[in-house]
């Protein structure tokens, strides 16, 4: 599988361009290549199954929902074109080889199930069908993340006021913002569109809520300087880029008031699987009395693991995201160097995982619930 080639360039998106769409008119699946953010954005087609698997691997398009979205898409693109017998002998191949792409995230193998089930249902053309479940799947993300952002904004408004009236209640001047730390990226580049932790940002700035963001530069791939600064900025949230060890000197001096990250799996325990470094933010704030909440579609909960540590496939990536880094140099020109000395053995776990002891609430489309078993049940049941 090689590289996928570009085909539109702008100076970059709406407040709302969707991450991956669907072109009906020229029956194109676009996504943003991530990989070129932040320093060019760049729509490139995913023509094939193939090109599907590519993107996911080589991240192209990454966060758990997105992902899925993504695999949805790649399993039509392997049927477009083809008579249904051919189909039927295609599906079990390309639901095999877009599985294999990422372990980690739930969503991937979540959306694949949810587009076997509707061909198993379908009486009429399976490319279509595909197509169809694709754009259902694309839709429900778009909508879960915009319901969890509120209810997600609706805590945050609840942090507000109660620092407000701290601040009044101890003779103090009026707070001048909420802040808040995240760490990678869980915002519309993650999802369809919104994001998740994002989200609740997005809605909470809305709202009027004054608020400044602390952005993990997160290491390796650095997705909070690259993509978290960048979404930000086209918002307009005011944020200040920190290097990954950084947030716990700032919650040990009172500059974060609450934690808000993603998760690319969450178990019927509560316990949290994210980027590589979120465990070590949630002790920090456990120690210092902060909130920390996680923000995540239903469809990243995993009701059929309960001990993250355990169960969990944490996913080992390629040693040159750690001894190497890309970036803009002086005269403009995108350009990687070498960090680490030639010979160096390198470690690079993707994802850690947070038990649930450490997290304060799971902001869902469904609402805030806690990050424990009998909540994550109850939750369980009302889908059914």
């Amino acid at each position: 599988m090689g590289s996928i080639e570009g085909v539109e360039q702008n100076n970059g998106p709406s407040p709302h361009t969707l991450t991956i769409r669907y072109d009906a008119e020229t029956d194109r699946v676009l996504i943003i290549d991530q990989t070129r953010l932040p320093h060019e954005y760049i729509e490139v087609e995913l023509k094939t199954l193939a090109d599907a698997c590519y993107a996911i691997s080589s991240m192209q398009v990454r966060g758990a929902p997105l992902i899925g979205v993504t695999a949805a898409f790649g399993v039509y693109l392997s049927l477009r074109g083809k008579n249904d017998i051919a189909a039927q002998r295609i599906v079990p191949q390309a639901v095999e080889a877009l599985a294999a792409t990422r372990p980690t995230a739930v969503n991937l193998r979540w959306a694949l199930t949810e587009v076997e089930a509707s061909l198993a249902r379908c009486e009429g053309n399976l490319a279509a069908s595909a197509l169809e479940a694709a754009l259902e799947l694309h839709a429900q993300d778009i909508k879960a993340c915009a319901q969890l952002g509120e209810h997600g904004a609706q805590r945050l408004q609840e942090l507000w006021d109660a620092k407000n009236e701290r601040a009044a209640l101890e003779g103090l001047p009026k707070p001048e913002r909420l802040n808040i730390l995240t760490h990678c990226n869980a915002g519309s580049l993650a999802t369809v569109d919104w994001g998740t932790a994002l989200a609740v940002i997005y809605k909470a700035q809305a709202r009027g809520i004054p608020l400044h963001v602390w952005v993990d530069e997160t290491r390796p791939r650095n997705q909070g300087a690259s993509l978290t600064c960048w979404e930000l900025g086209q918002r307009g949230v005011a944020h200040t880029l920190i290097v990954d060890n950084a947030g716990g000197h700032l919650m040990q001096h009172g500059y974060v008031d609450c934690c808000v990250v993603g998760s690319d799996r969450t178990t019927l325990l509560g316990d949290v699987c994210n980027k590589i470094g979120t465990y070590l933010k949630a002790l920090a704030a456990s120690d210092n009395g902060i909130p920390f909440y996680v923000a995540l579609p239903v469809s990243s909960i995993d009701f059929s693991l309960r001990d993250g540590l355990t169960e969990i496939p944490i996913e080992e990536r390629e040693a040159e995201e750690v001894s190497h880094i890309s970036g803009l140099d002086d005269l403009g020109a995108i350009r990687r160097v070498k960090l680490a000395p030639t010979g160096t053995v390198v470690s690079n776990f993707g994802f850690d995982v947070t038990p649930a002891r450490l997290v304060s609430g799971l902001i869902t489309e469904r609402g805030v619930i806690e990050a424990n078993e009998t909540a994550l049940i109850k939750l369980r049941d009302s889908l059914v």
